[in-house]
């Protein structure tokens, strides 16, 4: 087996790209992260290459293991194929020995034995704080029962999106966080340039949110699904995720994915 760490995210994309298209849904955090790296379309310090750990394993047949990490984030790993190799995950290990790795982000039996080899050989413990699951949607059922309309978010709707943006945050953050105070309102303006997420209105009334993030070759990532308390159990969430699917699936892409799974051993 053979390790290699990369400093060039061009020499990552080249090498990684046609494995990790294996399993383009499975693979949507590293293949989102790999290409925004190789375009240089985003310059944030999450999204800057110079800070990231890209590594892979490799045996005479290819790669067999890949690797990334965006500090402060997990690494996320895949096995090609999703074939468990114990010896590539022990040389990965080998490679990344100077590394402290805060958690683990892949298949649930991956991420079991990587945390258990990483912190056997650290002197430290791990528990899995997570475990969510991968759905693909290809068709928009014609029984989800539509409500109001979708509209991208705007300028106009900083008097709100900021304060929801932090709801989802914390809804979804590991262990569950308290909500912040939104913060830098650059950050909220950066999510509105985006054009990635959308507001659904109900008698002018913004009832619920959803977004895109990752936009691969076939897929689209959808998240940022939130609905304020006073305004849930009415199905407008479902509403809106249905009606940016399916504009997602006019405009090309053949499946939306939702990451709502994976088991995160977090290690201590």
């Amino acid at each position: 087996m053979k390790f290699k760490r990369y400093t060039d995210v061009h020499e990552f994309y080249n090498d990684t790209y046609d494995v990790l298209m294996l399993s383009e849904s499975q693979n949507m955090i590293i293949l989102g992260n790999v290409i925004i790296g190789h375009e240089g379309k985003d310059k944030t310090s999450r999204c800057d290459p110079a800070y990231w750990l890209m590594a892979t394993v490799s045996d005479a047949k290819g790669i067999r293991l890949t690797a990334l990490m965006t500090p402060p984030h997990n690494i996320t790993l895949y096995a090609t194929d999703n074939t468990m190799n114990p010896e590539a995950i022990r040389c990965l290990i080998d490679g990344l020995k100077d590394c402290e790795i805060p958690g683990v982000i892949t298949e649930k039996s991956l991420a079991e034995y990587f945390a258990k080899e990483y912190t056997a050989r650290k002197g430290q413990t791990y528990k899995t704080v997570m475990n969510q699951r991968i759905y693909e949607l290809t068709t928009v059922s014609p029984e989800v029962k539509q409500f109001g309309t979708v509209r991208l978010l705007n300028e106009k709707d900083l008097y709100f999106f900021p304060y929801r943006l932090e709801a989802f945050n914390a809804s979804t953050e590991s262990g569950g966080t308290a909500m912040r105070e939104p913060r830098d309102i650059d950050m909220y303006r950066y999510r509105i340039s985006s054009k990635k997420i959308y507001i659904l209105e109900v008698d002018g009334i913004p009832v619920s949110m959803a977004g895109y993030t990752r936009e691969l070759q076939t897929a689209v990532g959808i998240a940022f699904v939130y609905t304020p308390p006073c305004y849930r159990g009415k199905g407008y969430a479902t509403s809106c995720v249905a009606q940016i699917s399916q504009l997602a699936l006019d405009n090309g892409y053949t499946k939306c994915v939702f990451i709502h799974g994976f088991g995160e051993p977090h290690i201590q």
